[in-house]
């Protein structure tokens, strides 16, 4: 019995195509996203037309209503997704940190501060 071969991974889209594929999918026009993430409806059809991407609070509201499409639409605003922080490494972080000095410990927030706010988009 032949195995079929697992799907490829689809090509890099635009923000504009995975909007478009989430117009179709939820059967939703560009005034009812606007209303639905709270954006003028202009912004929306910026975004459509490939005009400008948004910003990463909007792309996780569209995500949030529209999950269907979550990872394609962060993946398209290249917004990185944290990793969960299972209890043995959250455990592992800890132990880490305690045997660090206080300045130490200051620096580590501060790396990690800028880390996070790498993937959200902020720097």
């Amino acid at each position: 019995m032949d195995t079929p071969e697992p799907a490829a991974e689809p090509a890099e889209e635009t923000f504009a195509q995975v909007l478009d594929a989430l117009k179709d999918e939820y059967g939703v026009k560009e005034p009812a996203i606007a209303e639905r993430i709270g954006v003028h409806v202009s912004t929306v059809n910026k975004w459509t037309n490939g005009k400008s991407i948004p910003r990463p609070d909007a792309v996780r509201d569209l995500a949030r209503y529209f999950p269907k499409l979550k990872k394609r639409l962060l993946a398209a605003a290249e917004i990185r997704v944290p990793a969960p922080l299972p209890p043995d490494r959250r455990q592992a972080v800890l132990a880490v940190m305690d045997r660090l000095t206080e300045e130490q410990q200051e620096l580590m927030l501060i790396q990690g501060r800028a880390w996070a706010d790498s993937n959200d988009g902020k720097v």
